[in-house]
């Protein structure tokens, strides 16, 4: 095994076997399959790891060790990671902190934050705070830095060092200009690391402030005022926020915690009432909580307003005819594009199978892809894999697929599997494409390529 080689399969999910795959092997009952590859020598990390996390369900800690061993031994840091995980959480955390150690020294970023979590889980706090400390603009040791500081009483301490970054006198962390309009700042998540010190100390208010006091922060689709007074029940000044001027998130979270709790008019409002800005997600997030709740011709309606001819939007709404048994108006919708657009790309003509499919409609729907322009191309004839495999047509699916083709392996290692040609797909999904090119570093430029 080597770790540039490890790194490189597990980047591109190339010459291996997909996390997915691996799950599904295993619930099909292949698990001879799984383990051997997960301690041949020239190991399939993702069965590897699947493998060992279900030695631990059975209570066999050592043995999920000795099936990780090779892959730690390799210097590759996930593995260790994984390896440390698992001993943590088995009790065994003193040696988790020794496998991360080296790691973190060797400037593996994610190793220094993880050891310092471990170090401050098992009694060694201040440890982990002088650890972190001088790596306070990475953001992701700022957060570390927040969790650990709370439970050693430093918040305030912590507080600081956030207000500073936060001061308007500061230049551009990435320009080094004071007043190029964005001022960007490192750690990047600053307000919302001192809302939640704020929060962490029981002074909600303050944390509150500190969030509406800067531009909102959203990571991950999630925005942290929207989150925070969702925490604090208070929903009252999430409606105020989201009728204002809140980024859709807000709107998102205010709907998801009112579904909770079974008000789904109240979930619908909250939808309804956010401004013009960003009506395509709430639009599309609204017609998703209609469908849930029974009422697909509302969620179609909404959809039909947006009037739009992108693909992301017209594949819901094709979504929603399909699903509400009137396949036969999205087709008409589609049609009634290509008329006034006067085209139809492939990114549209391609939602016309599955709906053809469930008119009944399927080798009429094969014949027209194969005549468009672009039917004899990869993605194409991915898509025509996937209607005739929902046929059933398992094996002529197979034969539409390329198996030089990276993506093609993906849909073709599960058609493979559910023929019973397990073999065959493990061997085709662990063969290496030679078009497959070595990862890339990743990090921020400002030249191109970008």
């Amino acid at each position: 095994m080597d770790a540039d080689v490890l790194h490189r399969r597990t980047t591109w999910h190339d010459a291996c076997v997909p996390p997915r795959i691996v799950d599904r092997l295993l619930d099909l009952g292949h698990t001879d399959v799984v383990r051997g590859l997960a301690v041949a020598e020239d190991g399939d990390w993702f069965c590897a790891r699947a493998w060992a996390r279900l030695l631990v369900d059975r209570g066999e800690l050592d043995g999920a060790l000795d099936v990780l061993g090779p892959y730690v031994a390799t210097g590759w840091w996930p593995a260790a990671e994984e390896a440390a995980r698992l001993l943590d959480t088995g009790g065994r955390g003193e040696e988790a902190i020794a496998l991360v150690r080296p790691f973190a020294r060797d400037g593996e970023r994610v190793a220094r934050r993880d050891l310092a979590l471990l170090l401050a889980r098992h009694g060694r706090g201040e440890e982990a705070y002088e650890l972190l400390l001088p790596h306070f603009t990475d953001w992701l040791m700022a957060e570390a830095l927040v969790e650990v500081g709370a439970g050693l009483g430093r918040g305030d301490e912590i507080a600081e060092l956030l207000r500073a970054r936060l001061d308007p006198g500061n230049v551009c962390a990435r320009c080094g200009d004071q007043d190029c309009g964005r001022r960007y700042m490192e750690p990047f998540n600053a307000a919302s690391l001192l809302a939640s010190v704020r929060e962490k100390q029981g002074r909600t208010d303050e944390a509150i402030a500190v969030l509406r006091s800067y531009e909102a922060v959203v990571v991950n689709n999630r925005d942290a005022l929207a989150e925070l007074l969702v925490r604090h029940d208070r929903l009252d000044e999430l409606r105020a926020y989201v009728a204002g001027e809140s980024p859709w998130e807000a709107a998102r979270q205010l709907a998801e915690v009112l579904e909770e709790r079974g008000d789904v008019a109240g979930a619908v409002d909250a939808y309804r009432m956010h401004g013009d800005e960003d009506r395509w997600h709430t639009s599309i997030l609204l017609s998703k909580l209609l469908a849930r709740h029974g009422r697909g011709a509302e969620a179609i309606e909404v959809m039909r307003a947006r009037d739009s001819a992108e693909d992301w939007i017209v594949d819901h709404l094709c979504e929603l005819f399909a699903a509400e048994g009137r396949a036969e108006e999205g087709l008409a919708h589609l049609d009634a594009l290509k008329a006034r657009r006067g085209r139809e790309e492939w990114e549209l003509f391609r939602l016309r199978g599955p709906l053809m499919a469930a008119c009944g409609r399927l080798d009429e729907a094969i014949a027209d892809a194969t005549a468009h322009p672009e039917g004899g191309g990869p993605y194409a004839r991915e898509e025509l894999a996937r209607l005739l495999a929902d046929a059933g047509r398992l094996d002529e699916a197979v034969a539409l697929l390329d198996t030089e083709r990276l993506e093609h392996t993906w849909v073709l290692g599960p058609l493979l599997i559910d023929l019973g040609r397990v073999e065959e797909a493990v061997t085709l999904l662990r063969t290496p494409r030679s078009q497959v090119p070595p990862p890339q570093p990743t990090g921020y430029s400002d030249s191109p390529p970008f």
